[in-house]
């Protein structure tokens, strides 16, 4: 699976699994840009990823239009053109009961404009030179949603229905599009004892392993890993798919 000659832009880049994304891409000889909003976490990053020519770091909130549209320009700029998109924004979970229109409408949009934004921008380039990779990182919760997500749940559906349209829209110019969908991934995120307490208390990662085959949280280079078969040739057959890295969440 080399990718070498491969360029990626990977949103939401810096940390967690987007930053394991980046890695193993890189690692198996992509070129990389990846986005974030602080100039610390970018940083440090990039010091994870190793020096040379083939890592680079856009500042860019991946949620505004005009940012992600930047970060696209950016990878073409620097490495001349682009083949690798890996869409990792998102967030936001509220119960029904408590979830306001603007929570709502919030939520919606984290999850789905950074996606959209990016993925039309990218597609002014990927078609001409027929070929590309745009990977959307969604979540076991568009397949199997618990209680406590509604806004959220439904994001992840709307991604996936928009990737598989994606992949029938773009599959005559060479371009595969795909999700991946991770259960709960094991990041400071997930470890953090008031996260979802509406959903699990400070048992958050107890509730998720109990769902699973392995009893264990998903790992960001087990999602990496993933996402290198969707971006390389071996997984050139693989369009319109969403594959799920979630421990056998049942």
């Amino acid at each position: 699976m080399d990718l070498t000659g491969r360029t990626a832009l990977i949103t939401g880049g810096t940390r967690g699994t987007g930053l394991a994304i980046a890695h193993t891409l890189h690692a198996h000889g992509a070129r990389v840009l990846i986005t974030g909003r602080s100039r610390d976490s970018g940083r440090t990053a990039l010091a994870r990823l190793g020096p040379g020519d083939g890592v680079a770091l856009c500042l860019a909130d991946a949620t505004d239009r005009a940012d992600a549209e930047r970060a696209v320009d950016e990878t073409v700029e620097r490495y001349g053109h682009l083949d690798i998109v890996v869409n990792n924004v998102g967030g936001a979970p509220a119960p029904t009961p408590v979830t306001t229109d603007d929570t709502w409408h919030h939520t919606l949009a984290r999850n789905l404009d950074p996606v959209l934004c990016t993925t039309r921008h990218a597609l002014t380039h990927l078609i001409p030179q027929r070929f590309g990779r745009v990977i959307t990182i969604a979540s076991v919760e568009g397949r199997d949603p618990d209680p406590g997500l509604c806004a959220y749940a439904a994001a992840q559906h709307a991604l996936i229905g928009f990737t598989r349209v994606l992949a029938k829209e773009t599959g005559p110019y060479g371009i595969t599009a795909n999700c991946v969908c991770p259960g709960a991934v094991e990041t400071a995120h997930t470890s953090h004892p008031d996260r979802f307490a509406h959903l699990a208390g400070p048992g958050l990662a107890r509730h998720f392993t109990d769902r699973t085959a392995t009893g264990r949280l998903t790992r960001p280079e087990e999602v990496a890993a993933a996402v290198l078969l969707l971006a390389s040739r071996t997984g050139s057959g693989i369009t319109g798919a969403c594959i799920p890295v979630d421990g056998g969440t049942t």
